[in-house]
This record gives C-alpha cells, sequence and structure tokens, in this order.
C-alpha cells in the first residue's frame, strides 16, 4: 500500500498534514506528532501585526491594547511560549533539530508591507515552506471585491519575490469567484493551495458589553465547502492542493483524495481526541484503500474531481436543485 504523496515540492509519507494551530507551539508536541505518524507539520501562525509592532520599535506585549493598526492587537492571546519573530525563527531551528519531517512555516497577514521581508528570515530559519495564511475580514464600505483581491494578490508576490522555498496560500471561501483567485494566486507565485481558512466569529458578552472571541472546532461537515471547491479546481490549475477544514476520519481523508487533494490538514481533530489520532486515521485509510481496491493515494486522487466526473454539473446548481427536491421533511 503506497500513501506517499507529493506537496509543495515535498515527497511525503502519507497526506496527513498537522495544521497550524497552538499544537504546534511546543517541541515536545512536534515529537510526539512524528511519532503518531504526521507527514508534516504546519507551525503556528507568524502574524504582520507582530512584525509591525517591531519595525516600529513598539514595546508592548501582545495582551496590550494599541491604535496603531486596524487590528485590536489587545486580542492577540497571552501565550507561555514567546511569539515574536525572533522567538520563532528560534523555534523553526528548534524544530528543525528535533524532528524528520519537513517543518511549514506560517506567516499571517493580509496587507503589503515591511513585514513580508521577515519571509526571507523564515527561510533562512531551516523552514521547508512556507504557509501564507490571507485572513482578512474587510471592514471598510469602500473597499471593492476586485481592490481586495489586488492586495492580497500583492502580498503573495511580495512573499514571493522574498523566499527561495515553496510558497502555499491559504484561502478563505468568500471571494467572489474563487477559482480565478485561486488561479490568480498561482500565477502570482504560489505552488500550493490551502482550502479553506474558517472565519471564526464573535460573540458578545451582554453584562459587559465586550466583543469577545468565541473558538468553536469543526465538524465532519464543514469539510463540504473545500470538498467542492477542490473537486473543481483539481487538475485545472497549476498547484498542489491542501484540503482544511473538517477532516476527522479516514474516510474524511479518502473524500478529499478523491476530491483531488494531495493533502489533508488535521486540526479540530487533535485539539479535541489528542494528537496521537493522527495513527488511528492513517490505520483507518489503508483499511478503505484495502476496501476500495486502491493500491496507492495517487492512484485514488481526483477520480470523482470535477474534471474527471461524467456529468460536472453535479459540482454546480445540479446538486443544489436536486439536494432541495429529494429532501423529506419530517412532518
Amino acid at each position: 500500500m503506497k500513501l506517499e504523496t507529493a506537496y509543495l515540492g515535498m515527497t511525503l509519507r502519507t497526506p496527513l498534514v498537522v495544521s497550524a494551530s497552538p499544537l504546534s507551539a511546543d517541541l515536545d508536541n512536534l515529537r510526539r506528532m512524528e511519532d503518531a505518524g504526521a507527514s508534516a507539520i504546519v507551525l503556528d501562525s507568524l502574524f504582520a501585526e507582530q512584525l509591525e509592532i517591531e519595525q516600529a520599535n513598539a514595546e508592548y506585549s501582545l495582551n496590550q491594547g494599541t491604535n496603531s493598526f486596524a487590528e485590536a492587537l489587545s486580542y492577540f492571546p497571552e501565550m507561555e511560549i514567546p511569539t515574536g519573530p525572533d522567538a520563532y525563527l528560534e523555534r523553526i531551528r528548534k524544530a528543525k533539530t528535533a524532528v524528520r519531517v519537513p517543518i511549514i512555516a506560517s506567516l499571517n497577514g493580509t496587507r503589503p508591507g515591511h513585514w513580508t521581508r521577515h519571509a526571507k528570515a523564515l527561510a533562512l530559519a531551516g523552514a521547508d515552506a512556507l504557509e501564507l495564511n490571507l485572513y482578512d475580514i474587510p471592514t471598510d464600505l469602500e473597499t471593492t471585491g476586485g481592490q481586495l483581491e489586488h492586495q492580497h494578490l500583492e502580498v503573495v508576490r511580495a512573499v514571493r519575490r522574498e523566499i527561495h522555498i515553496p510558497l502555499s496560500v491559504k484561502i478563505g471561501p468568500q471571494y467572489s469567484s474563487p477559482g480565478n483567485f485561486a488561479r490568480n494566486l498561482v500565477e502570482s507565485g504560489a505552488q500550493g493551495l490551502t482550502l479553506f481558512n474558517r472565519f471564526y466569529q464573535p460573540d458578545l458578552e451582554i453584562e459587559t458589553f465586550e466583543v469577545k472571541p468565541q473558538i468553536i472546532l469543526s465538524t465532519p461537515q464543514a469539510m463540504r465547502l473545500p470538498l467542492r471547491w477542490i473537486a473543481i479546481l483539481h487538475g485545472r490549475i497549476q498547484a498542489q492542493l491542501a484540503a482544511s477544514g473538517g477532516i476527522h476520519e479516514a474516510q474524511d481523508v479518502v473524500k478529499m483524495i478523491m476530491a483531488g487533494a494531495d493533502v489533508t490538514m488535521l486540526c479540530s481533530v487533535l485539539l479535541k481526541h489528542g494528537i496521537g489520532r493522527i495513527a488511528k486515521i492513517e490505520q483507518g485509510l489503508v483499511e478503505l484503500m484495502e476496501k476500495l481496491e486502491y493500491d496507492s493515494v495517487s492512484q485514488m486522487r481526483g477520480c470523482v474531481s470535477y474534471k474527471k466526473c461524467e456529468d460536472p454539473s453535479i459540482y454546480e446548481r445540479a446538486l443544489y436543485i436536486k439536494g432541495l427536491k429529494s429532501y423529506k421533511p419530517t412532518v
């Protein structure tokens, strides 16, 4: 049984990659991930706001507010592990000596600025690849969709100019034409795309009038959106695809690979059930492939994608119409 897959110029033992999360901030966790079978690990994100603070020589800790930037930095969590750029570079170096699997650095930002130059430092610190996370909430009512896309593409181009290592871009699904934007990202220098970012919504504390973060872990239902777009994009753009969101079981991994994913990202399932879950998912993947009579991941990849589907309209309005017509409500 061949579980090998290619991603960002690397040959990975399996398609099971650990996504960016607080888990990867701890060196011991990285070793546990490798022991459990992770084929690559994405470190938790270094944020553009942190780098802009350093650029301005601001002497504030991350749990203090500031009016210097559009984002409210007071909402950055207080972390036991140092989160500054120098500390992040040191963590990359330590990670590379602690584990043998590829280490993917994560850089989070959406507006062009001096912070993009730090991408080069991440590469020089030893990161095998870089995931650029375009997590953006446009609140300016004058900003058009076209302007937002142009801004994000400028960031990708700026980061691409700074690094020699492979670049993946993680995006959300809210672009007006995700397929066209995905193609433009590739033309701007992305070798991989991670679909999709989850937009964590705020909650309100009615007694204190505070806007508070509210993290809700994904469920398997969340995989349906990236599943559709990975199926639509597979074989139609020159980029490798990482599926992110709702992947909890081996059957979720199989579905994503059948749609066209090169790797599957694990996050919520590990936060919920522990790092050891990776081994269980891998074993389930082997069993399912044997049952379905697939000899390799590459043989299975994209078999039900848009490009290979007998009726591609099933990924368009046909699925919507069929779904509504087939549902039988309980009276």
